[in-house]
């Protein structure tokens, strides 16, 4: 399976969850669908004994959270996931048919997937299929040798030290460069290595002793283990402490410095990068985007003042951490031990074929995609999509335009970039090439290191051509969406196109509560904190005025110490700084699909269905996408780690700041739901 690659700069709805879809112009009067309801809203998600002012997620969601726990193999379970467990299902058909195709690409498909499969197979290999590469490490007997080392360990989706691969110069983004970035460290994030609350000083403890049962697990003795474990979380630690925290890394200006190689070797002379990049199979590279120098200045310090044997040591660590996922038994276990039932709660292990199923999807994406989009996305749910698009777009060209805290001078880059904006949906207008990619019935760990390098390939391949902007950065079955700045678009994979954002025959004003306001949120991203210090081209430039950047940053403020008032969970608050980026969008995007429903002809002399008016059910197709149950760890490891909100708060939070919900719903002015303060950026 790949393993991250190299930072994008792209804003998600979720990340790991969807987001959504398509407009239905369904009148009201519609048949029923959803439980026998008129509008197709699902009235069993609801809680009438809360009222709507006081809790409004509550409100909408209390009768689902009461009906749904979360699964023993789940950190968390909400709407979206319901989506993916339909999807998943989907992609087993999709694979175990392609185990027995005669189609070379199916085949691929299906001898990756079986291969994956066959317990027993990978049980009697063992650790057998790293022993190349062990050997490798222990031969390390100088500093020199480093770079084709790392360089060989990169290509199979090891990620020691830092991370190296393309992406577009942010300041010229028409053009792809070389990016270097932080890595190499276990823990999910580097405030990890020095909280000193209790929690995370047991996290760090547990930690050394999963690094120490791995090493066991290749036959390192238990005590020298132990001593090895201490050793990676000395290297680690020094790497966190020159990483750049996450709220620092919203802030483009402070990951983009671009330098020739000759710069990029002079503030790491203890590591030959020529060397590096040769073994990498790097083509020409004139410059490298440094994200994080300082990072590499303690990088260069480390490979100078660390033990050969250290080195070895946390190179073998991070070569286990990679491929445990694909190892045997005793190796999945073990992280699964750590990584998903300590850092998140979860008590048991998804099924093998549910794992198997993303393994594949991960390095043959777009392949499985043809083959899943065929069965679930047809030529109607694109036209649907594209017109839902135009709806939103047009609010927002309406809000614009009527900003008062905006000058005209900035107002017409805004107008723009608005305009300048493409809109990708459901699939790929080319599928990608896996003809040079080799799958081997059996090589489970080969096959996984090999779908690694052909990919590293891939993106280096990339560096000086032009930007791709048809290129996309998920997978077709992926359910998620995202705006990319550099390109100033937006995408929708076909893996969301479905309930419960969007449902043929639905009520309008659900849709637009659904399907429109992610459209909003996606295009939202174009204007939030990072979003906005990108052009119409998706370079990085300044293109507001001063008087009108200080009004922005005044409105955007009142949102991050908003959320940064609502708690997680026990005494973790909400990062409304963290988090900023995504609930501007939630607040962005759901207004303007009100406004958007609110100008179309679906709107014209709707209804009251069920009790509810048209403005309080495109409200209630938004809430009812949130609906979701999460696990105290997990709480937790997202306060501290995800740029998204709560499910809970993305419903309150946005809607406490709308007039128009309070009037809607006949809220008093003091009513929980009514924040005394709203904020509002667009």
């Amino acid at each position: 399976m790949q393993t991250p690659r190299h930072r994008l700069l792209i804003a998600f709805v979720f990340i790991s969850l969807p987001l959504a879809t398509i407009l239905s112009q369904a009148q009201a009067g519609a048949p029923p669908r959803a439980n026998g309801s008129a509008s197709g809203l699902d009235l069993t998600l609801l809680n009438r004994a809360v009222d709507p002012c006081t809790d409004f997620y509550q409100f909408a969601c209390g009768g689902w959270l009461a009906a749904n726990a979360i699964p023993s193999d789940r950190p968390r379970w909400g709407r979206f996931d319901e989506l993916q467990e339909r999807n998943d299902e989907i992609l087993r058909r999709v694979q175990e048919s392609a185990a027995i195709s005669g189609d070379a690409s199916a085949r691929k498909i299906g001898d990756y997937y079986a291969t994956c499969m066959d317990e027993a197979a990978i049980e009697r290999r063992g650790v057998t299929p790293l022993d190349p590469d062990l050997k490798n490490i222990a031969a390390l007997t100088a500093v020199n040798r480093l770079p084709e080392l790392l360089a060989e360990l990169h290509k199979i989706g090891v990620n020691a030290f830092f991370t190296f691969s393309s992406e577009p110069d942010m300041k010229n983004a028409s053009l792809v460069i070389a990016g270097a970035d932080q890595g190499g460290m276990g823990l999910p994030d580097r405030d990890y290595y020095f909280r000193d609350d209790a929690r995370s000083v047991d996290i760090r403890k547990q930690y050394v002793e999963h690094v120490t049962k791995l090493l066991t697990l290749i036959g390192t003795p238990p005590a020298r283990a132990g001593a090895e474990a201490e050793a990676v979380m000395r290297v680690e630690s020094a790497l966190a402490k020159a990483a750049l925290d996450r709220v620092s890394r919203r802030d483009p200006e402070k990951v983009y410095h671009k330098l020739t190689p000759a710069e990029v070797q002079a503030i790491t002379p203890n590591f030959d990068w020529s060397r590096y990049l040769r073994g990498l199979g790097a083509p020409a590279i004139t410059a490298i985007n440094v994200s994080e120098p300082e990072f590499f200045k303690t990088f260069n310090q480390l490979v100078a003042t660390t033990p050969v044997d250290d080195l070895q040591t946390y190179l073998r660590w991070h070569l286990l951490h990679a491929n445990a996922f694909i190892l045997s038994k005793a190796f999945v276990d073990e992280n699964f031990h750590f990584y998903s039932a300590t850092l998140q709660g979860i008590e048991e292990q998804r099924p093998r074929w549910k794992r198997c199923v993303s393994y594949v999807d991960s390095d043959l994406g777009e392949a499985l995609g043809q083959s899943f989009v065929k069965e679930t996305f047809g030529p109607q749910a694109k036209s649907d999509m594209l017109k839902m698009v135009a709806d939103v777009e047009g609010a927002l060209e309406r809000d614009i335009n009527t900003l008062d805290w905006m000058t005209d001078a900035t107002r017409q880059q805004a107008l723009a970039k608005l305009h300048s904006t493409a809109n990708k949906i459901g699939y790929p207008d080319q599928w990608r090439d896996y003809s040079a990619l080799s799958i081997e019935r059996g090589d489970a760990v080969g096959n996984s290191h090999r779908a690694n390098t052909f990919e590293v390939h891939r993106q280096l391949n990339k560096i000086g051509k032009a930007v791709d902007k048809n290129e996309w950065h998920m997978t077709p079955p992926t359910v998620n969406a995202y705006y990319n700045p550099l390109e100033n678009n937006i995408n929708f994979p076909a893996g969301i196109l479905q309930p419960p954002f969007y449902g043929a025959g639905r009520d309008a004003a659900i849709n637009y509560g659904g399907a429109g306001a992610v459209i909003g949120h996606e295009l939202t991203h174009g204007f939030d904190d990072q979003g906005r210090r990108f052009d119409a081209n998706g370079n990085l430039k300044d293109w507001w005025t001063p008087d009108d950047a200080a009004a922005y940053q005044q409105r955007s403020s009142c949102i991050a110490n908003q959320y940064s008032g609502f708690t997680a969970i026990d005494d973790v608050k909400l990062n409304g700084k963290l988090t900023l980026g995504e609930n501007t969008a939630d607040n962005g995007g759901l207004r303007l699909a009100l406004m958007a429903y609110l100008g179309s002809d679906a709107a014209k002399n709707a209804a009251t269905i069920e009790g509810f008016t048209p403005e309080q059910r495109v409200f209630l197709g938004w809430a009812g996408v949130w609906c979701e149950n999460r696990r105290p760890e997990y709480e937790r490891l997202q306060a501290q780690t995800n740029p998204h909100s709560p499910g809970r708060y993305r419903v309150n939070g946005v809607l406490s700041n709308m007039p128009e919900f309070q009037k809607a719903f006949s809220c008093r002015s003091d009513a929980p739901m009514v924040n005394q303060s709203a904020c509002r950026v667009w």
